[in-house]
């Protein structure tokens, strides 16, 4: 019997990897004759990088970054084991993780340190770059991603606008000059993991939904999306890009779009972007049982997140698909989750935050039971 194991993390609680581990660690104990094929996913989001460089492999090359607020910090890409692709996530640099609650201020956010990163992949002479953006603390449109790849903004002075450019200075753009954008652009692939569906502005824009839990107020939400509207007029006149036609361009706080914009990327799943890197087709094509998993099901689950893109391919092969989450919302549907067979609890009759902080072992031990009802005679 053959199962593959294929979580993403469980936020705040256990990383894709580890739990990965925990699964084939209850497993063996249980079944030691079983083939295990440990291969945990993301999305896009914190988290993914070391993900792919455990199912795939690879190098981390250890790069110099700026935060949101424009502070050097140490920071980590990957070059895939094809050693033609460098994995860039962006929450290395400007992750809202990073930021204490306390500390937390959008209007001054930028992601500056998000195009440094870039850059650093560039340096490495690679045929493509896949950035992930999902888990940003920032909402800048990538505006400082931008003005660290040569990007040029101006004011309606016609003043040269100082970099980094912060979410709260959106306003001030009037001209945007990208003749002395960073070359080398031109001659690499570039994809943007996107882990959200949102658009770039309006109701289910980057500012709308994903200002607030970033620590804006009502007022600066409104103001963030009436400047990211204005953003998206002025890349429309002087960039010729139109983001109101791409999927995802809000994901990381319109970072997705503005490297659509500013670094010709192409915005796509992250899910779909992770797993044809990790080859994960062809990995669970011949496996009897897969187990993913997550922290919470809920209602937006099925719409391009990892665990529903593991179960949309198993399901391609006939692979009975298990989920085995922390919580499920009462807004999630089954019928919603193409290709998932059944979800566990892991868990289930524990307070959250024990189960959170015993996610390892309930992982283990909800894995054994799973392979024990699927295991053949």
């Amino acid at each position: 019997m053959k199962i593959i194991c294929a979580p993403d993390s469980f936020k705040e609680s256990i990383s894709a990897p580890d739990a990965a581990a925990a699964m084939a660690t209850g497993i063996r104990q249980k079944f030691p004759d079983v083939t295990i094929d440990r291969c945990p996913i993301g999305d896009g989001g914190e988290g993914t990088l070391l993900s792919l460089l455990e199912s795939v492999s690879g190098d981390t090359i250890k790069t110099k970054a700026s935060n949101v607020f424009g502070q050097p910090i140490d920071t980590t890409i990957a070059l895939l084991e094809d050693r033609a692709t460098v994995f860039v996530e962006s929450a290395e640099a400007i992750g809202l993780s990073l930021i204490d609650v306390a500390q937390r201020d959008i209007m001054r956010s930028s992601s500056f340190g998000v195009g440094e990163m870039i850059a650093s992949a560039c340096d490495q002479s690679p045929a493509s770059v896949i950035v992930g953006v999902g888990g940003s603390a920032t909402n800048d449109g990538g505006c400082g991603m931008a003005q660290a790849l040569g990007v040029e903004f101006y004011d309606q002075n016609g003043n040269l606008m100082r970099a980094p450019i912060t979410a709260g200075m959106l306003g001030e753009v009037a001209r945007i000059d990208a003749t002395n954008r960073l070359p080398a652009l031109d001659s690499i692939s570039m994809q943007v993991a996107c882990d959200v569906v949102n658009p770039f502005v309006g109701p289910n824009g980057a500012a709308a939904v994903y200002a607030p839990q970033k620590g804006a107020t009502a007022e600066q939400t409104v103001q963030l999306d009436d400047a990211l509207k204005r953003l998206s007029q002025l890349i429309k006149r002087d960039l010729n890009c139109h983001l109101g036609t791409i999927v995802g361009a809000g994901a990381g706080g319109g970072l997705a779009g503005g490297l659509v914009a500013f670094a010709k990327a192409k915005a796509s799943s992250g899910i779909d972007i992770v797993l044809e890197a990790v080859q994960f087709e062809s990995r669970v094509r011949d496996a009897d049982l897969c187990l993913t998993g997550e922290g919470s099901l809920d209602a937006q689950s099925g719409s391009g997140k990892a665990c529903s893109g593991v179960a949309r391919l198993a399901s391609r092969h006939n692979v009975p698909v298990v989920a085995l989450v922390g919580r499920v919302n009462s807004d999630f549907a089954q019928t919603t989750f193409p290709g998932l067979t059944e979800y566990q609890l892991i868990g289930a009759d524990l307070p959250i935050e024990t189960s959170m902080r015993e996610a390892a072992a309930l992982l283990a031990e909800a894995a054994a039971a799973t392979a024990a009802r699927y295991k053949r005679p």
